[in-house]
């Protein structure tokens, strides 16, 4: 079995160019990727997928890694009690 190319990082430049070029070119997925050396067809339809939905910008935001979830943060002490003298002035 053959060792892949790993996880490697691609910069969103990068990631617009051979977006670009598989479109200007007419290139498949797998032509793409072989060219480029990119480890998977997926990761390049992706790429695509993103791109046109959210344009170049979209390729520089950071996909990876859990969403963060749970209960919302406390707010400090000093802010909460801010809101409430100013609910106690507001009901005055």
């Amino acid at each position: 079995m053959s060792k892949g190319i790993g996880n490697k990082r691609y910069t969103p430049e990068f990631k617009k160019i051979v977006v670009k070029t598989m479109r200007e070119e007419g290139l498949s997925y797998k032509e793409t990727r072989l060219r480029f050396e990119i480890a998977g067809e997926a990761r390049v339809r992706n790429w695509e997928g993103i791109y046109l939905e959210e344009g170049s910008e979209g390729l520089a935001v950071e996909r990876r890694g859990r969403k963060i979830t749970g209960r919302p943060r406390k707010l400090p002490q000093s802010t909460e009690e801010d809101l409430i003298a100013e609910n106690q002035r507001l009901r005055a």
